[in-house]
């Protein structure tokens, strides 16, 4: 009786060993077989635990988790927010903001008493960069828009979904300075060629800048941005590690495979301003495209020399959009002590350059895209109460292909797929998947910068003013933007747009 016993004990063990089995193979099958996260697809069991932990984790928040506004460079509640947009599911939470709105830094905006009804509402007017001064201008149609991330930097399903998800979406993408490759062209979207300091993608056999090829370009583009510094390297040129430079990443930058791909930290055809402004007058000719600048701020000399030289030599000189970055960082790779310590940050930088447009009267003339850890729709429209007229995100995109902020980007071993070349980890990133929820991601930060103009009396947001938000400056004291930052005594509203 007690062997029938134990035989009956046994095969039933058998039986639950087997069916534990069968459930934890038809898991991993469905795991590395489904599209939808990249991290479940590369790694089973770790993103099964990822995931679980940040679904309970706000149930044991109080005993075992951090707050979800602790983490950096980007926290919790900053990075669940990109996540829910881009799957375009409902962004509303419950049981009031985890936000301290008494924290120095913190944004506020001045909501109206009497909002905008939703049959009052606008549309967000298009603005055509370079009117009047180019032969081709381009119409840009999204407040919010794609940084410049090289291909390179980034794999090539990231640069593939970034293209489909931004045509589908109707905002422009940046190159990065690692030239245009043919991923950037799969989605039939906006382009923005940078040039950076090796001039890769656009310069001849002997690393100079090509004019034949920048023809070439041309007739693919919309408009050239020519980098002067960005916020993650101020100072110092780009590198992309040996293991990331493949065969046909060299093609495309026109340098040798397999070796440390190293710019200069300047261009070393450009010794000044006056320099500068006959480079972007000679490109806006020869390309009949808009021609910009993009730039780190590490004070008022440049910004308020720039302007000076442009009223000299007249607006044919100008460029036609300015690129102001933060010194927040980035999403290239670069030392610590640059990415903590050098250039301002937005905050700063942004409102002086506006300031500095408007009394030499240049604002109408060169539209400003603000830059530098500006990922969520309040930080977008702070930027366009600063006085900007787009808002560029690199990381912002990043999240919405999956990012999970694993600080591994210069590594070649990001688990999402994101910023390696290695095969088997690209695997994780469905193009497919991926790039609606980077249309989803632009298409409700454009609809939640609106929503909260209209919240603010405005109809669209095109008409915010410094004095639609308030800074917080100590705890229970706030500033009004335009306070903290007056206007200066020439001032230059638009009076038009389109």
């Amino acid at each position: 009786m007690l062997n029938a016993f134990n035989l009956i004990i046994h095969t039933a063990a058998s039986m639950l060993g087997v069916f534990i089995i069968g459930v934890l193979v038809f898991w991993f099958i469905q795991d590395v077989t489904q599209k939808k996260h990249s991290v479940l697809r590369n790694y089973p069991l770790i993103g099964r635990l990822r995931y679980l932990f940040e679904r309970q984790g706000k149930y044991f928040r109080q005993y075992l988790f951090a707050n979800d506004r602790d983490e950096l460079p980007f926290n919790r509640a900053t990075r669940s927010w990109i996540y829910k947009v881009a799957k375009d599911k409902s962004s509303t939470i419950g049981f009031g903001s985890t936000n301290d709105l008494n924290r120095p830094g913190a944004i506020i905006f001045v909501n109206a008493a009497f909002p905008i009804l939703e049959e009052d509402q606008l549309p967000t007017p298009s603005l055509h960069i370079g009117q009047g001064y180019c032969e081709h201008p381009f119409e840009a149609k999204s407040i919010i828009n794609i940084s410049g991330m090289s291909y390179g930097a980034i794999s090539k399903p990231a640069v593939r979904a970034l293209s489909l998800g931004a045509a589908h979406a109707g905002c422009w993408l940046n190159t990065g300075e690692g030239g245009l490759s043919p991923y950037h062209l799969e989605g039939n979207c906006d382009i923005i060629m940078q040039i950076g300091t090796a001039k890769y993608g656009i310069r001849d056999q002997n690393g100079n800048f090509s004019k034949e090829r920048a023809k070439e370009l041309s007739q693919v583009v919309k408009a050239f941005e020519i980098k002067l510094s960005q916020g993650a390297k101020p100072g110092k040129g780009g590198l992309l590690p040996a293991c990331k430079v493949t065969e046909e990443i060299a093609h495309i930058r026109g340098i040798p495979a397999y070796h440390d791909s190293k710019s200069p930290n300047r261009h070393v055809d450009i010794h000044n301003i006056e320099d500068l402004l006959d480079k972007i007058r000679i490109l806006r000719e020869l390309t009949g495209r808009p021609v910009g600048v993009k730039t780190a701020i590490g004070g008022w000399q440049f910004i308020n020399e720039l302007c000076d030289y442009i009223n000299r030599k007249g607006l044919d000189y100008a460029p036609d959009f300015l690129t102001i970055d933060g010194g927040e960082g980035g999403s290239g790779a670069a030392p610590q002590a640059l990415m903590d310590h050098v250039s301002l940050p937005i905050a700063e930088a942004l409102p002086r350059v506006i300031n500095a447009l408007m009394q030499s009267g240049l604002k109408q003339r060169i539209y400003v895209v603000a830059a530098g850890k500006l990922v969520t729709s309040a930080d977008a429209a702070w930027a366009l109460c600063a006085g900007a007229d787009f808002v560029n995100s690199a990381r912002g995109f990043m999240f919405s292909l999956g990012c999970i902020q694993a600080l591994r980007c210069h590594l070649n071993t990001c688990p999402t797929g994101i910023t390696t070349h290695d095969q088997r980890l690209q695997n994780g990133l469905v193009v497919e998947e991926k790039y609606l929820r980077v249309a989803n991601y632009a298409k409700n930060v454009n609809k939640e910068i609106n929503m909260i103009a209209h919240s603010c009396g405005l109809q669209h947001a095109r008409l915010f003013r410094r004095e639609h938000v308030r800074i917080v400056q100590k705890p229970g004291k706030s500033m009004a933007l335009n306070v903290l930052y007056p206007y200066p005594d020439k001032q230059e509203f638009p009076t038009e747009f389109g």
